[in-house]
């Protein structure tokens, strides 16, 4: 093209030095091949595309959380529970110098003994939901590999589903309530510990999100029923615990993603505290039926003087 043609050219509307015989679509103003992009009809400036970005509603998550590209890649609890998990089981072997018969480490100060937390030590509430020891005949590891596996199958959808945050709360709340279970119900003596009440949650949560989304509920439910069966026939397995993160798990799942779209936030936050409540109430409730006489010595013996009453 000659000098003077492109002279009477109108310059880019983003770059002046730049004449240029192209327009944008869409504000139908002069721009360079640097400025445009290729539209469904024809090319917009970058200008145009950012706008029309702003009016496009970000894809959400069945629960209202900005939803994420699906894939390994995106999930960041799932693993990072994983990892937590294991560095304890690590870490209670290590103490007890035994992949199998850890319950003697220090680490058992996290195991959830209703006494015990009658007595003060409130954070086995927590902490039981991290530890694996030996149970299924003596084999941590096994107790360790089926609660992760079932954790990384179960939590991967639900993590994409709910998002990060909310996916977080159910796990953790699903803890909580399995423990609440064991101390109203359990053996005051009695030591529970492991994740299984947390992933029951996500057994109930990924039952409510199957109804939510009206698909085949049928694969799911063999899949609880079949769990529930092992946990009544298996030796060594805590049903209360599994029961209790599985109700809860559903109640908190049903709550985000059932929540009215004109107030979801604040009825998910709602929900949620509520749920806190209730099971803060329930353990109190049950701590107040205890004994509270129970202590652990350094090696981890138990040591439990009885009211007489």
């Amino acid at each position: 093209m000659s000098a003077n043609r492109q002279h009477d050219l109108p310059p880019c509307a983003r770059h002046p030095d730049r004449p240029t015989g192209l327009r944008c679509v869409r504000c139908e103003r002069p721009a360079c091949p640097d400025c445009l992009r290729e539209a469904s009809v024809g090319y917009q400036c970058v200008d145009c595309v950012s706008e029309g970005a702003k009016s496009v509603r970000a894809p959400r998550t069945v629960s209202g959380a900005r939803a994420r590209p699906p894939g390994a890649r995106s999930l960041v609890v799932v693993p990072s529970l994983i990892a937590v998990n294991v560095a304890a089981f690590i870490a209670t072997a290590v103490q007890a110098r035994s992949i199998t018969e850890n319950e003697g480490a220090l680490f058992l100060h996290g195991m959830l003994i209703p006494d015990l937390i009658a007595s003060g030590d409130w954070w086995r509430l927590f902490t039981s939901g991290f530890l694996h020891f030996g149970g299924y005949g003596g084999f941590g590891p096994v107790h360790l590999l089926f609660n992760m596996f079932a954790l990384w199958v179960l939590g991967r959808d639900m993590e994409v589903a709910l998002g990060r945050a909310w996916f977080l709360t159910v796990y953790l709340l699903s803890l909580v309530g399995g423990s609440t279970a064991v101390m109203l119900f359990g053996n005051p003596i009695g030591g529970v510990a492991g994740a299984s009440g947390a992933v029951y949650g996500l057994f109930g949560g990924i039952a409510v999100i199957v109804f939510k989304r009206k698909l085949n509920p049928t694969p799911v439910l063999v899949l609880i029923g079949v769990n529930i069966l092992l946990s009544v026939t298996l030796p060594g397995i805590s049903l209360l615990g599994h029961l209790g993160g599985m109700v809860v798990g559903a109640l908190a799942t049903a709550a985000l993603v059932y929540a009215p779209a004109a107030r979801r936030r604040q009825f998910q936050v709602g929900a949620c505290v509520a749920l806190v409540v209730v099971m803060a109430v329930a353990i109190g409730v049950a701590v107040a039926t205890l004994d509270g006489g129970c202590s652990m010595d350094a090696g981890g013996n138990l040591w439990c003087v009885r009211s007489q009453y």
